[in-house]
Parts: C-alpha cells; structure tokens; sequence
C-alpha cells in the first residue's frame, strides 16, 4: 500500500473504519463557528474499551501558536481532539463546530504534519513538507448530555454522488478517491442541502461520555 493511502486508511480506522471524503477548503467561517461545552471531555464507542477514546480539550498557548492564520484570533472556538483506537494508534486534530441553519457540523483537520513537525526547516526531508497541505474532513454533529452522535462521510457513497451530471458541487478524482475542490461558501450551501442525506452523511458513530 503506498504511504499516502496508508495515511487515509489509518485515519479510516481511527474515525470509525470508512474513509471520509477530505476537502482542500474549510467548512468554517468567522461567523459560522460554534463553541458548546458540551463537547468537552472523552467520549467512547465502547464503555469497557480502556484504550479507544474521543479525547475533545481547549486549546493551550502552544496549541493556539500553531493555528493556521484564518483562526488566530478565534482561539477560544476551537477545539483539540485527540484520538486512540482499540489497537493504541494516535491521530492529533484541530476541530472547528460550524453552524449552519438548524444543523452543526464538525471541521476536523490535523494540527501537525504526517511528520509530526510544522516547521519544515526542522524536517529531515525539507523538500518534501512543500508538497504537504492540511486538507479538512468533515462530519453532522449532534450532542444530547452524555449521548453524541457523529455522522461522516463515506468515499465511495460519495463518490456516486459526485459523479452525477451535473456534479452537486466541484471536485477532483486523486487516485480513485474524490478530493473536495469547492469553495467554503460552496461547501456550506452542500452540506446545508445534504445534510439529512446517506450519500454524504453515510456513517453513523454513537458515542458516550466517559465519567
């Protein structure tokens, strides 16, 4: 498996086994972003499971020091995400909660690079953290006290989708996969459209709080 599929399907497993669709463009905007308590805390799919959490916190200085510049001064609406899965694999993210009309979604993109590094004058492969973005996955949100459920979506569903004539919103097929090329307006008016439909929202994870 080439590495940068290795990449997508590690994120698969970790966001509940599908591989979700990833956009080059945010979902959020200044004035679309949400802040709710709720979300803070550890949630799992699993109650007896002790490895595998949702772990959601606020944004420390050195969390905040590394937001991309579109949300430097909207620190305090962002959240941190750490991820495990049952075999104690890691993801670390930044996750925007967007408001769009009745519905909220969740803007979920990494905080570091594949590398772990975000300066690429520390990488060991300087030349290569040039051809490197932060691409943004997103997902329905919906919390009720201890109980959140979590909607993603789903690459070959999706794809489908997509591929209609004409195509509900603008993207590029990148080694079979359909990578997202609209812009956040675009992509707000779809998911608003969409949002109750299985073709994007394919995928639905129940999590608890843990106590």
């Amino acid at each position: 498996m080439r590495t940068k599929k290795a990449l997508f399907y590690g994120l698969a497993i970790l966001l509940g086994g599908c591989v979700p669709v990833v956009s080059l463009q945010p979902l959020f905007t200044k004035n679309t972003l949400v802040f709710d308590e709720q979300l803070l805390g550890t949630w799992v799919e699993n109650p007896s499971d002790t490895r595998s959490a949702w772990v959601f916190t606020r944004l420390d200085s050195n969390g905040a020091d590394t937001l991309p510049r579109a949300l430097s001064d909207s620190a305090d609406k962002v959240y941190h995400l750490s991820l495990t899965d049952p075999e104690g694999r890691k993801g670390s993210f930044f996750v925007c909660l967007v408001g769009l009309g009745n519905n909220v979604f969740m803007d979920v993109f990494p905080d570091v690079l594949p590398s772990g590094l975000d300066d690429p004058e520390k990488a060991e492969l300087f030349y290569n953290a040039f051809f490197l973005v932060r691409a943004h996955m997103f997902a329905k949100v919906s919390l009720s006290g201890s109980r959140m459920s979590i909607w993603l979506t789903d690459d070959d569903k999706m794809k489908e989708l997509l591929e209609g004539r004409p195509s509900p919103i603008a993207f590029e097929s990148v080694e079979d996969r359909p990578i997202l090329t609209a812009s956040t307006k675009d992509l707000q008016a779809f998911v608003s459209k969409y949002a109750n439909d299985d073709r994007v929202f394919a995928n639905e994870i129940i999590l608890e709080r843990r106590p």
